[in-house]
């Protein structure tokens, strides 16, 4: 049977993230976004919660949580700042691989201090030349004794200059594609580890992007994840795991830039009359709230589906259906939002182009818009079973 009703704990945990969210992060979102600066304070504030590093399990000191009650967390922190929430979740985003493939002495060296204290955990696939294309990561890595060497550049890694470790995924010398990959645990002091200055961006201003630079870097044999040669599995993996929660992400973006422009829509004069009596505008706030309502029901089903452990490439195709319909959804509401808005909209001091600028990262990071419609068009014609065969 369908059941939507949350658990009581699970709406306890929703309104403690909302309470958090309000009174903490919405406040400062602003001027973290006009600064640039990290938001180590408020991250701390998040970590001392229990609002941080929510898929540790409770045997390393974590509160582990499904995937269902993190895109709650989730939700109510992007719909404060989803700058701030890019740096707080990717601790999860960098934590996964190693739940997913460490050791049992892995994960208890590397996983519970995340729960003692404020760290930083960074998960490295990303490089100057590839993004969403996994396979093509040219990192290299050798053996040498009882350390890899690895040799190269990560680009577009969040909370890169804070990180205490990287999970790097890198290829083994004379490999091609997805063969040779590997994923490394990599304590950000490592010889031969730094990073660049922080990348200026358009939106998630409040989130630390930069690169990493790797030149003969000497990592212990185990710090492995894993086997050699399942770098692209274990990368595909955690994907499954944490894409719901970009879904979540534009949920809560999408719900404040709906609420903002009613807001506004009830307040401005027009041809006498207010804006939020014209059918137009009820039209775009109706639509608005439907696409929501969607999203979110489509990152629930993705999350319980990774909560049950369904079938992987089923549950990775819904994982992709949730982005997918997250980012693109929650751009069309925002622009929609701002569009209510008119020429205040394109002003600084309204927070509406704020939301702006930082949706149209749910289309790029974590795997694009193409690559999601690439995951659920391969699905369609290879493996989908139609119900209307004689045509």
């Amino acid at each position: 049977m369908i059941d939507f009703q949350l658990s009581d704990e699970q709406i306890t945990l929703q309104n403690k993230a909302r309470k958090f969210a309000l009174e903490e992060v919405l406040p400062v979102s602003q001027r973290y976004d006009q600064t640039g600066e990290f938001p180590r304070d408020v991250i701390a504030k998040a970590h001392k919660a229990g609002l941080m590093n929510l898929g540790i399990p409770k045997k390393y000191g974590g509160p582990s949580f499904g995937s269902l009650d993190s895109v709650l967390v989730v939700e109510e922190f992007s719909a404060a700042c989803a700058g701030m929430t890019t740096s707080i979740y990717v601790n999860d985003l960098g934590t996964t691989p190693i739940i997913l493939g460490g050791s049992e002495a892995q994960k208890q060296q590397w996983l519970t201090p995340f729960m003692k204290e404020l760290r930083f955990a960074s998960f490295a696939t990303s490089e100057p030349g590839m993004g969403s294309d996994v396979a093509g990561i040219q990192t290299s890595y050798e053996r040498k004794g009882d350390n890899f060497i690895l040799n190269g550049n990560k680009f577009w890694i969040t909370n890169g200059n804070f990180a205490d470790l990287f999970v790097i995924f890198a290829r083994q010398k004379g490999t091609k594609r997805h063969q040779g990959l590997s994923a490394f645990i990599v304590p950000a002091d490592t010889k031969g580890v730094s990073t660049g200055k922080p990348l200026k961006k358009l939106g998630h201003r409040a989130s630390d992007t930069a690169a990493v630079i790797l030149r003969n870097a000497e990592v212990p044999v185990e710090n492995l994840l894993g086997s050699e040669g399942m770098g692209f599995l274990l990368a595909m993996m955690t994907f499954v795991k944490t894409r719901p929660a970009i879904g979540a992400m534009a949920t809560g973006l999408a719900r404040s830039a709906m609420e903002y422009a009613i807001n506004y829509a009830k307040q401005r004069d027009a041809f006498g009359k207010k804006i939020s009596s014209f059918q137009a505008i009820q039209d775009m706030a109706a639509d608005m709230y439907a696409r929501i309502e969607a999203i979110r029901l489509l990152t629930w089903k993705a999350a319980w589906m990774v909560d049950q452990k369904t079938d992987g490439n089923i549950t990775n195709v819904a994982s992709s259906c949730a982005k997918l319909v997250g980012a693109e959804d929650a751009m069309k509401i925002v622009t929609d939002a701002l569009q209510i808005y008119g020429g205040k909209g394109y002003l600084e001091q309204y927070p509406i182009q704020k939301l702006f600028r930082d949706a149209k990262l749910y289309q790029i990071y974590e795997g694009t818009s193409q690559i999601q419609r690439y995951v659920i068009s391969r699905y369609l014609f290879k493996e989908y079973e139609p119900i209307m065969k004689n045509f």
